[in-house]
């Protein structure tokens, strides 16, 4: 494996494997068949990326969703891994030319989506192609148990056994239980597969289940504490995600809305906008995020309860795949339970498919009532144990008085149990309120003699009372889409008066996570670096680098191009590309025993003094502004200096900034000023690319710079 990470240090610039990683890694450059199962955020892209670089020839990656595709190849082409994908977004031109480079054996990754594998031309290729790794990602897809099935999946078999030369096939999911991990092996025909499950836990996210609060105003609060921060609000249908998206509009923030019913353009030009921070809230259905690989989500919220747990973990565990604390908040009411009830039975799927998705509901019913650590709920539901407690969700956080119900357990657990099995939750809680439903008259359970013992109570508080029993383990639901309700061998320490039982009567939800991205003025400047890097290449500011890099380099202070190799996650396709722009801003910003000497005003139309280090040397930006103003333009003091046209250009603005001396004609050329500014006017200050997009084409960021200092107008992100 020493191949391996060196790799990974040249290519990725991290210096060591994560958990499970270097296991997989070996296991299928060895030879084996592989299933892999690592939590959302855990790397599992590495796991195929670096065998299909260490083994000759063409990987191909099986993937669902086009943008987690156009993400994937992306992010390999800024590290300097050719790679290509083939699906529907491609004109056939398009298509054409990456199917001619694929067979001259250009790629050392080809992503294609599942569809196309029966395709003439692909037939041809994959015929041609020496591929000696099939990596399928997102596995689960090919489950009738699981959350996500997708018939094309189903195809994948057949289509592997009858290549000329079978290959190696990993298969990779972030969200299976054991059944639906032997339901991958049997479907996906995996010879022999070694499995890995390296943990379900995402110990940077908090989860929390709040129930019985205004959602609005709850909405209104819990943004306000974020209004910086990129998150994703989930809403089971159409039209609760657009009054939803008109609420975060109500509360003074920008909202995308996203979901079935918008146009394909429409939906794209939203995700953009999400992508690149221009919208900060997502409001959406499910058919959002699966193909989403955006790092600084620092929120989930699901506006009630989704149909399944593992849903619920997927979607939810989109906040902080960078790693940084976030959160992830489940709106509750009993009444959800009847909405994906109704979404079950109106679905395509047949009776056996539907009846595993309400066996699932009852689950993810389950952990939005209990009162058990929501971490160890969960990866208890993947076959995890022995997690402790995250001390963080909103069970462990409630300090609440526990109130003593065992008497009421004991009212509802014997109704239960002298019903026999053959009835539902709502028929008990009738039978307990002593209503007069004619069906409850019909089978006599008016004679029972726990009829009526909880008369005092609304029925709806008697029902959400057995769902929480039914959550802790006292009584079982059955399968099916009419489930019963039964005793569990849990209830008879109760009956028998050798337990108590108690309940918390509110939930906790935490304050918003703390900023990990606390500011400083160098991690500023980098920050800023970045967004116009980002914008010069059209490319969301995450693709150049993760905030957590970015603040590894405000701690490390590089000052060579070997100290910034040695920062976490810049590999050498990186630090040849930005690491003489990164290391030039770095010396502009000495540390606390470096001051510069002079203070400077950055008073509009104040002329401060030349600012030297303590080692007398000018500041870098005013070497830059003193060559501009001698005549050079921005690309030859580039070139002269070894940076990028856009530090060079940054240098200028920043000492224009300061107060110092500039012709502004050569920055903002004839004709440019009156349009940028009206562009400003239209669609404000705080960020470039919309300005740039209203502006004639040939108008450059750097005269919107130009515009931005002249006229003293702040750009944010």
């Amino acid at each position: 494996m020493e191949k391996a990470l060196q790799l990974l240090k040249e290519v990725y610039g991290y210096d060591s494997f994560r958990k499970g990683q270097e296991d997989i890694i070996a296991g299928i450059v060895d030879g084996h068949d592989t299933l892999a199962i690592l939590p959302t955020g855990g790397g599992k892209s590495i796991c195929y990326q670096l065998p299909a670089l260490l083994l000759p020839g063409t990987t191909l990656v099986i993937s669902p969703l086009i943008s987690l595709m156009k993400d994937q190849v992306d992010s390999l082409h800024r590290v300097g891994v050719q790679a290509a994908f083939l699906n529907s977004s491609l004109g056939a031109a398009e298509y054409r030319e990456v199917l001619r480079k694929a067979m001259q054996g250009e790629y050392k990754l080809l992503y294609v989506a599942p569809e196309r594998l029966d395709a003439p031309m692909f037939q041809t290729l994959s015929e041609q192609l020496h591929i000696p790794l099939i990596a399928i990602d997102e596995a689960h897809c090919v489950s009738q148990w699981g959350h996500d099935f997708r018939p094309s999946y189903r195809q994948l078999a057949g289509w592997i056994a009858r290549m000329p030369n079978r290959p190696l096939v990993a298969a990779f999911t972030a969200t299976a239980t054991e059944e639906v991990a032997d339901d991958i092996a049997a479907m996906l025909r995996l010879n022999d597969p070694r499995r890995y499950v390296t943990g379900f836990a995402r110990p940077n996210l908090s989860l929390s289940v709040v129930s019985g609060v205004d959602k609005k105003r709850f909405l209104k609060d819990f943004l306000k504490q974020r209004e910086d921060q990129s998150g994703i609000i989930y809403t089971a249908t159409r039209k609760e995600a657009e009054e939803v998206g008109g609420m975060v509009r109500q509360f003074g923030l920008d909202a995308g809305v996203y979901h079935g019913g918008i146009s394909d353009s429409d939906r794209a030009q939203t995700q953009e906008q999400f992508r690149f921070d221009q919208v900060r809230v997502m409001v959406a259905t499910n058919a959002f995020g699966m193909g989403i690989d955006k790092p600084n989500v620092r929120y989930v919220l699901h506006w009630q309860m989704p149909g399944d747990l593992e849903s619920y973990y997927q979607e939810a565990g989109r906040a902080g795949r960078d790693g940084e604390e976030s959160d992830c908040i489940l709106l509750f009411e009993p009444a959800d339970m009847q909405v994906q009830r109704f979404l079950i039975e109106q679905g395509t799927g047949d009776t056996d498919r539907k009846s595993i998705q309400m066996s699932k509901l009852h689950l993810i019913m389950n952990y939005s009532r209990t009162q058990r650590c929501l971490q160890q709920f969960i990866v208890d539901y993947f076959g995890e144990s022995d997690v402790p407690q995250c001390g963080k969700c909103s069970s462990c956080l409630d300090k609440s008085e526990a109130v003593d119900r065992t008497e009421d357990a004991k009212m509802a657990l014997s109704c239960v149990g002298r019903m026999r099995g053959r009835f539902g939750v709502t028929m008990a809680a009738k039978v307990l309120k002593g209503s007069r439903d004619k069906r409850l008259l019909e089978f006599g359970l008016d004679r029972l003699t726990t009829y009526g013992l909880m008369r005092h109570l609304p029925e709806k508080e008697i029902a959400d009372w057995l769902y929480w029993l039914v959550a802790e383990g006292y009584m079982r639901l059955s399968e099916g889409q009419y489930p019963t309700v039964s005793l569990t061998a849990n209830a008879l320490p109760v009956l028998e008066g050798k337990e108590t039982i108690t309940q918390r009567v509110r939930a906790t939800v935490r304050q918003a996570a703390a900023d990990m991205s606390a500011s400083s003025p160098l991690f500023d400047a980098l920050k800023a670096w970045r967004r116009e890097a980002a914008a010069k290449e059209s490319v969301p500011p995450f693709m150049i680098f993760f905030d957590a890099t970015l603040r590894d380099i405000a701690n490390a202070r590089p000052a060579s191009m070997e100290d910034l190799l040695d920062v976490k996650g810049i590999g050498a396709a990186k630090g040849s590309k930005y690491g003489q722009d990164i290391i030039a801003i770095v010396a502009e910003f000495p540390d606390a025993g470096g001051s510069t000497s002079a203070v400077y005003s950055r008073t509009k139309g104040q002329t401060s003094a030349v600012r030297r280090t303590d080692n007398g040397e000018q500041p870098s930006h005013l070497q830059s502004l003193e060559l501009f103003n001698h005549g050079m333009t921005p690309a030859e003091i580039a070139k002269e200096r070894g940076f990028s046209q856009v530090t060079v250009e940054g240098h200028i603005i920043r000492g224009a900034g300061e107060g110092h001396d500039v012709d502004w004609d050569r920055i903002i050329l004839p004709g440019q000023e009156v349009p940028i500014l009206a562009a400003i006017n239209k669609v404000g200050a705080e960020r470039l690319r919309p300005i740039k997009d209203e502006c004639p084409a040939e108008v450059t960021y750097f005269a919107i710079h130009g515009v931005l200092c002249k006229h003293d107008l702040s750009s944010g992100s």
